[in-house]
């Protein structure tokens, strides 16, 4: 007897254990690129869709930031995060061992429109024009690859000098759907916008294209990604992170995929965001010693 209650009790232990590791939450967020209450109602799906396929508790949280969507994965508030190109390599040197293991089909070859208002009278171009010197300009987030890092990477080489003497004024206004906003009301003259918002707010009649419209292009570049913990085989069992990535590699639902707007993800590793690292290093926004 004095035997059998000790292993009874460590059985109920083992248990209690076990229910609590079975019990704990996955926690995932993404760059505010848009409004809160948008992301909110776009997350709260794909946080419902992978608590069925992954079996466990999973949950959306919404950061006011780009930096703080990076301090959220590193502090490990969050183990999975949908990030643009620059904020996921800037969270994935942070923290050891984490990887990129989806992108959308799209951000293999993803672009940047410079939009412009029709008070400037430029028209669109394959080529940057000489005429945007002296314009007001706003960038979207500081920390954004498609409205900041990659148009400024453009612009510099374009016109051999920074935003800030190129332009008349420069602005950061934060998120996409601000700068279509700012330019379109003519409270900046130029913008740098990531195309798919431009896309789904023109498909959704929230852009007047005789106040507002796309002057150029920008080549090709990877951007978003789904970045992951090195750390959740551990907490969430072997295999759980390949799990979460085939979850998201085979999320086909339609009404799904159109919150991100994407057509669907397809496989993704650090390697592909090389070139995004090393234009930031190029441009001085990231350390060569990091």
């Amino acid at each position: 007897m004095s035997i059998s209650v000790p292993v009874r009790l460590m059985g109920l232990a083992a248990l209690c254990l076990s229910g609590l590791s079975q019990a704990e939450t996955f926690v995932f967020t993404a760059i505010p690129d848009q409004d809160e209450r948008r992301l909110t109602e776009r997350f709260g799906k794909i946080a419902d869709y992978l608590s069925e396929q992954l079996n466990v508790d999973v949950k959306y949280v919404p950061v006011k930031s780009y930096p703080a969507a990076v301090s959220a994965f590193r502090n490990d508030q969050v183990q999975l995060a949908w990030f643009g190109g620059l904020t996921g390599v800037q969270a994935r040197e942070l923290v050891p061992g984490s990887e990129a293991i989806a992108q959308g089909a799209e951000d293999t070859a993803f672009v940047s429109y410079l939009i412009a208002h029709e008070s400037t009278g430029l028209a669109a171009s394959e080529q940057l024009p000489a005429e945007l010197a002296g314009k007001r300009f706003t960038f979207g987030d500081k920390g954004s690859t498609s409205g900041r890092l990659m148009p400024e990477f453009f612009l510099r080489e374009h016109f051999e000098q920074a935003p800030e003497t190129l332009f008349s004024r420069v602005g950061f206004s934060g998120d996409h759907n601000r700068t279509i906003s700012l330019v379109q009301s003519g409270a900046y003259e130029v913008g740098a916008v990531n195309y798919a918002v431009w896309d789904a707010e023109l498909e959704k009649g929230n852009i007047d294209e005789s106040k507002v419209k796309v002057i150029w292009t920008s080549p090709e570049y990877p951007d978003y990604q789904w970045s992951i913990r090195g750390d959740v085989n551990a907490r969430f069992g072997d295999g759980f992170k390949e799990k979460v990535k085939q979850a998201l590699l085979e999320m086909k639902d339609p009404e799904l995929l159109a919150a991100f707007p994407r057509s669907g993800f397809v496989n993704a590793t650090n390697d592909d965001y090389a070139p995004i690292r090393d234009t930031a290093v190029a441009i001085g926004i990231m350390d060569p010693e990091q």
